[in-house]
């Protein structure tokens, strides 16, 4: 017992050759795989763990998948668990099969995607009245065709006609459209030289009256109707007719007169005559740098209707306002700083009136206005500077039809 007690005591050291915190059954598993791989044998596939099972797969889906490449014939595009995932949209949030909206929340699953459009491309808008120099142009290259069966000597006069220079020169003009032919013909009939319509020109009863008013009627091609038509698109009808209008008579105990000065818009112009006899005017006084009548704009933004109206033009209004002055006539002219409107004007002043009217930009001449006797303006919202000269021009007649009737 002795013995025992005074040897030295003895201490046993094991070599660790496991992972920590790994037991030793599963110590012994580890090395038991280890040895069975090194003898070439394997552990049947279902005693593998879970994620063996899964890598093994997706190696084998790999293999069995035809590839594909990027154009579309065999690539790798086509996974199978792609197959039902939708390509992703502008907007979509990563990773998720759900679009955004522009506020960052989710749009409703029943939504339409939205994407990204370019601005709609709007068609150019050209004028349907042809200007005077592409008149005059188109003239000048008709007159220069030396063929006498396709460009006679005849038409070559009436392309003139649409030149403010043929005009003068011929003293004629041209009306362009049904109802300015039907106005010409019916009213105007002894101005009226010949009618020219296009082939297969469908309006019959506008063709019987022509054929009941003994005008000669004439039948243009497609082409040769352009020409003479001062529109994008014609009619098909155009009358040929003789410069000619009456003048006003300033002798009458009640009148109404229009003084135009500069008015340089064809279409203002015919509105003017327009509105002179809806609403029985006396007559107009065009005065110098305002628009010929003739003009085929003017005639037929009047849609004709500029015969029945008398006139003068080309007038020096200097001369006019004193003439007019002598025979009785007040001369009002409309005025945005005028302080008055035609109305307050005493009754006695309004039995012999002539407005005067100014240019469209420039207005009346100042000139002019400081000859006038009185000068009136339109009451109208302070929102708006100024109206249209044919605007404000239907407005004053209108109430001067008004009070022209409370002094019969």
């Amino acid at each position: 017992m002795s013995e025992e007690i005074n040897q030295p005591k003895r201490t046993l050291k094991t070599a660790l050759d496991r992972k920590f915190g790994v037991s030793e059954v599963q110590d012994r598993e580890r090395r038991g795989r280890r040895d069975d791989d090194s003898r070439g044998g394997r552990k049947p596939f279902r005693a593998r763990g879970e994620s063996e099972q899964r890598e093994d797969r997706r190696f084998r889906d790999r293999e069995d998948r035809p590839s594909r490449d990027r154009e579309g014939r065999e690539g790798r595009e086509d996974r199978p668990w792609n197959r039902d995932r939708r390509p992703r949209r502008f907007g979509d949030r990563r990773g998720g099969d759900r679009p955004f909206n522009r506020r960052g929340k989710e749009a409703d699953r029943g939504a339409a995607p939205v994407y990204r459009q370019r601005p709609e491309q709007k068609e150019a808008v050209f004028d349907e009245n042809l200007d005077e120099k592409a008149l005059e142009a188109r003239s000048a290259q008709v007159e220069a065709i030396e063929d006498p069966v396709s460009n006679p000597p005849w038409f070559k006069k009436l392309i003139a006609l649409t030149t403010e220079k043929g005009r003068e020169r011929e003293g004629h003009f041209l009306g362009e459209g049904v109802h300015v032919v039907d106005e010409l013909v019916s009213h105007h009939r002894e101005i009226v030289i010949a009618v020219y319509v296009v082939e297969g020109f469908s309006d019959e009863n506008l063709i019987e009256k022509i054929n009941e008013a003994e005008v000669n009627l004439h039948v243009l091609t497609e082409e040769q109707m352009k020409r003479l038509s001062s529109t994008v698109t014609t009619q098909g009808i155009i009358a040929h007719c003789r410069c000619a209008s009456n003048k006003p008579n300033y002798e009458q105990s009640r009148s109404v007169l229009t003084l135009v000065d500069a008015v340089q818009d064809p279409g203002n112009l015919g509105t003017l005559f327009r509105t002179s006899l809806g609403f029985g005017s006396n007559g107009m006084v065009l005065g110098r740098g305002t628009v010929n009548p003739f003009n085929p704009k003017v005639v037929r933004g009047s849609s004709g209707t500029f015969l029945r109206v008398p006139f003068e033009y080309d007038v020096d209004l200097v001369e006019q306002i004193n003439f007019l002055r002598s025979k009785g006539y007040t001369i009002i002219a409309s005025d945005l700083h005028a302080r008055q409107a035609l109305g307050d004007i005493p009754a006695r002043k309004l039995r012999k009136m002539a407005f005067l009217v100014g240019n469209e930009g420039a207005g009346t001449n100042q000139y002019l206005i400081e000859l006038a006797d009185e000068t009136v303006k339109i009451p109208m919202s302070s929102e708006l500077e100024s109206l249209n000269v044919a605007v404000a021009h239907g407005i004053l007649s209108y109430e001067a039809a008004k009070i022209q009737e409370e002094l019969k």
